[in-house]
């Protein structure tokens, strides 16, 4: 992985901006101190579950830690030009990503929506853990197909196929067939 995460760092200013400790952090957000340490450092690709947890402890929007600088305007983002890549993974101590995700909206002052080009790599069902957190998710495939367990079920989709759901729910989102999968992917969290 030659590009470099930046959300550790992000996560890392913050906190410290607002002088708490990672035990603090990690209190407020229900999380094990260690998590929260593995994230800032880089030596975990979080689940966007814990990092929703940590963006509302620190009181700040979840695209807080995608943004460099708002913009009160609107915000075009063009083909070719999604420069920032924060990467997920959805599995216990990943050491790599399954999930990288290109903010549409990066820089967007006040926005109540989190708009992202997903692209989600083979062998990222293996070893998961759902997310659960407050919101709701849009899920529109671009191209290959995407498996998404959610609750108990399990909704396989294809290019061209669409899925809402409330991300309450326990879910996960990974590759079929073990192939390359991109989607377009809206996060609401309150």
């Amino acid at each position: 992985m030659a590009d470099r995460n930046p959300l550790g760092e992000k996560v890392r200013t913050i906190r410290e901006s607002r002088s708490m400790s990672v035990e603090q952090l990690a209190e407020r957000a229900d999380l094990a101190p260690e998590l929260v340490a593995q994230i800032e450092s880089g030596a975990l690709v979080p689940s966007l579950s814990p990092l929703i947890r940590i963006a509302r402890s620190l009181g700040v929007r979840l695209g807080t830690f995608l943004d460099d600088q708002e913009h009160v305007g609107p915000v075009v983002s063009r083909v070719g030009e999604h420069e920032t890549v924060v990467r997920f993974s959805g599995r216990e101590s990943p050491a790599r990503s399954d999930l990288d995700f290109f903010s549409l909206a990066a820089n967007k002052a006040g926005r109540h929506m989190e708009p992202f080009l997903i692209d989600i790599h083979p062998g990222s069902a293996q070893g998961v853990r759902p997310s659960t957190h407050e919101g709701e998710e849009f899920l529109y495939v671009l191209s290959g197909e995407v498996e998404v367990t959610y609750g108990k079920d399990m909704y396989r989709l294809k290019t061209g196929d669409c899925m809402y759901y409330d991300s309450i729910v326990p879910h996960h989102v990974h590759s079929a067939a073990g192939s390359e999968a991109r989607v377009v992917a809206v996060v609401y969290a309150p």
